[in-house]
């Protein structure tokens, strides 16, 4: 399993809210087409309106991989940009969970 989390920091409210419909329409987009992606949320971070993380879980590197090469991954990666003051990455190495193959 290869996993990531993400934290975006949006420009302003406005952007804030242009990066929730690209969030929505790229999501919808990973479930139809992505069986190697596992899970793909997107949250919204209690008393800070600007902020949204990301937790994804990939079947494995590959999944991954096959996931950053999509034409919907790809217009997400595109059109993020004008809209965040910033973006923080977060490499996973799963030890246990529950709901997981370890």
């Amino acid at each position: 399993m290869f996993g990531l989390m993400v934290r975006f920091t949006c420009k302003d409210e406005a952007s804030a809210e242009a990066f929730d419909r690209l969030v929505d329409q790229t999501i919808e987009q990973i479930r139809r087409h992505e069986p190697g992606t596992i899970v793909y949320a997107s949250h919204r971070v209690d008393g800070r309106p600007l902020q949204r993380i990301f937790y994804e879980l990939y079947a494995d590197r590959a999944a991954f991989d096959a996931h950053e090469q999509t034409e919907h991954t790809r217009r997400f990666l595109a059109a993020r940009d004008d809209l965040l003051a910033s973006v923080e990455v977060d490499w996973l190495h799963l030890q246990t969970g529950k709901g997981t193959t370890q």
